[in-house]
C-alpha cells in the first residue's frame, strides 16, 4: 500500500452531471446520498498498496485529494458502484485484512472511539465468507468504516478513485453549464461558489453568490436537503433555471447544456476600500484541485499589475479542504518556516513551507474569512496563519475538523482515506482545534450566499479593519 494525504468538508462543484460528494448539479460542494462515498477529512495524505501483511510505515507522497461538502453532518449511507469484473473471494478477504489492518495500526484513536475492533474483524469477515457481490462487498467495507462514528475517515470504490483523481488534476470533463455549488439547506437552495470561464452558465450571466432555487421546476435539494442529480444531463439540451442573486428577485434562466472541461477556477478581483485602498479579494472554495494554489498566484500578479495592494482578504468560508500539496504552496506565498506539527500515535512531524513572495504577497495585511463551511485543510489554513501573527480572522468559529487523513490504495483499486494524525500549532500548542474550531479575532456573522460582495459584513469588516492600520 502506499499512502497520500488529503483535509475535509464537502464542497459541491456544479460542474454539473457528475455523481459524487461533489456533483449533485453540476459540481456540487456538499455529500450526495447518491455518491459513492462520503465527505471528506481534512488534512494529509499518503496512499499505501495493500500487501498480505499490513506494517503501515507511510512515505508523504502527492496524491489527490477528495472534495468535502459545506457542513461537516453526518454520512449517510452510500451506495457503492458495482465494478464489471466480480471480485473473486481471495481478492474481497485480501482488501478486507489490509483495511482492516492499516485502521487498527494508524488510526489516531487507538480506543477506536469505543468501538470492539476486533469484533468488528469477526463480523465483516464472516459476511465476506458467507458471498458478496461486488456491490455488497463495497457496502460493507463502506459500512465497516462508519462503525468507527468517525465523520472524516471515508471509504472509496475503484470508480470514485478515478473520479476523484480527475478532479483532483483539474481534468474536469462532463456535460453541465460548468459551475461549482454548494447545497444551503436551511434556504432550500444551493449557492453558486464558482462560475466556470467560457461556460453556458457564464453566457448566461449566472455569477458566483446567485443561488440556484429549482430546474425545471423540481427543488434543486431533495427532501433531505441534498442537491439533486438534475443539472447535468445530454449535451444540447436545455434547462430552466430559478435563480436568485443576493437581495434581487427570482428569475428565470434558459440554458443549453454543454461539454465542460478545465479546472476549477479562483475567483478574483480588486476592491477599493471607502478610503481609497487597494484592497485584493480572493475566493477559495477547495484545496481539492491541484491547480489552485497556480491559480492564487497568478491571481496574486493580477491583482499588483497596476500597483502594490493595500490588503488582501482570502475568503474562507466554503472551504472544506483537499490536499496538502495545495494547501502548502498557498501558505508560502503569505508565510514560511515551521507552522506546526501533524501528531499521529506513532511520531509528529512538523508543517515546514517554504517562502515564496508574489510581488509584496508576504507582507501584505491579510484578513483570512472563515465559517461553518471551512473545514479540514479549510480550517488549518486560516488558524496557522493565526497562530503565527501573519493573518487577522473574522468571521465565526468554524466547526472544529483538522484531523489529518492518510489514504491507502488497495489492489482492487478501491481506497480508504483514514484519520491518522491531529494537527498541534507550533505557536500555541496547547490549543486544540478539532474541539475548539478556528476562533475569529472578530466575530462577524455572514453567510456567503445572503449577500453580494459589496454588501457582505466580514468583507465590510475586513475593509474598516485595513483602514485602521497604522
Amino acid at each position: 500500500m502506499h499512502p497520500h494525504k488529503h483535509s475535509s468538508i464537502p464542497m459541491v462543484l456544479l460542474l454539473i452531471g457528475m455523481l459524487t460528494s461533489l456533483v449533485a448539479c453540476d459540481l456540487p460542494m456538499q455529500p450526495n446520498p447518491a455518491s459513492t462515498y462520503p465527505p471528506r477529512p481534512t488534512i494529509i495524505w499518503p496512499s499505501v498498496t495493500p500487501s498480505p501483511t499490513v506494517t503501515v510505515t507511510p512515505t508523504p507522497e502527492p496524491s489527490p485529494t477528495f472534495t468535502p461538502t459545506p457542513i461537516a453532518t453526518e454520512t449517510p449511507a452510500a451506495t457503492p458502484t458495482l465494478t464489471p469484473t466480480p471480485l473473486p473471494l481471495d481478492l474481497q478477504l485480501d482488501v478486507f485484512e489490509d483495511l482492516w489492518r492499516v485502521i487498527n495500526n494508524t488510526y489516531v484513536y487507538p480506543d477506536f472511539n469505543g468501538v470492539d475492533w476486533n469484533a468488528v474483524y469477526t463480523e465483516f469477515r464472516q459476511r465476506i465468507e458467507a458471498g458478496l457481490d461486488n456491490a455488497g462487498f463495497y457496502q460493507a467495507m463502506y459500512e465497516m468504516i462508519t462503525r468507527l462514528g468517525d465523520e472524516h475517515s471515508f471509504y472509496l470504490s475503484p470508480e470514485a478513485v478515478a473520479e476523484e483523481e480527475a478532479n483532483y488534476a483539474g481534468q474536469h470533463d462532463y456535460v453541465g453549464i460548468g459551475v461549482l455549488i454548494s447545497a444551503v439547506p436551511e434556504r432550500n437552495r444551493a449557492v453558486i461558489l464558482s462560475v466556470f470561464n467560457d461556460s453556458p452558465a457564464e453566457a448566461a450571466g449566472i455569477q458566483p453568490r446567485d443561488a440556484i432555487l429549482s430546474v425545471d421546476g423540481t427543488p434543486i435539494l431533495d427532501e433531505e436537503g441534498y442537491l439533486r442529480n438534475i443539472v447535468r444531463g445530454p449535451e444540447g439540451t436545455t434547462i430552466t433555471l430559478v435563480v436568485q442573486t443576493p437581495g434581487q428577485e427570482t428569475r428565470e434562466i434558459a440554458v443549453t447544456r454543454q461539454r465542460i472541461t478545465g479546472a476549477t477556477p479562483v475567483t478574483y478581483s480588486v476592491i477599493t476600500s471607502p478610503a481609497g485602498l487597494r484592497i485584493g479579494y480572493i475566493l477559495l472554495v477547495t484545496f481539492d484541485d491541484s491547480t489552485v494554489d497556480e491559480q492564487v498566484g497568478d491571481a496574486l500578479r493580477a491583482m499588483t499589475v497596476e500597483g502594490p495592494l493595500d490588503g488582501l482578504v482570502l475568503d474562507n468560508r466554503m472551504n472544506g479542504g483537499g490536499s496538502n500539496t495545495v494547501v502548502e504552496p498557498i501558505l508560502g506565498y503569505f508565510s514560511g518556516g515551521v507552522m506546526g506539527h501533524f501528531v499521529s500515535r506513532q511520531e509528529e512531524r512538523p508543517l515546514s513551507i517554504r517562502a515564496n513572495d508574489i510581488n509584496g504577497s508576504q507582507e501584505v495585511p491579510l484578513v483570512v474569512l472563515v465559517g461553518s463551511g471551512s473545514a479540514s485543510f479549510g480550517e488549518i489554513f486560516p488558524g496557522v496563519l493565526q497562530d503565527s501573527g501573519r493573518a487577522h480572522i473574522i468571521g465565526v468559529t468554524t466547526d472544529g475538523n483538522v484531523e489529518i487523513l492518510w489514504g491507502y490504495d488497495f489492489d482492487d483499486g478501491s481506497q480508504v482515506w483514514i484519520a491518522s494524525e491531529t494537527f498541534r500549532p507550533y505557536y500555541h500548542p496547547e490549543q486544540n482545534w478539532e474541539a475548539s474550531g478556528i476562533i475569529p479575532d472578530e466575530t462577524v456573522p455572514g453567510e456567503f450566499d445572503e449577500n453580494t460582495l459589496e454588501n457582505d459584513p466580514p468583507v465590510i469588516a475586513a475593509m474598516t479593519y485595513f483602514e485602521s492600520l497604522p
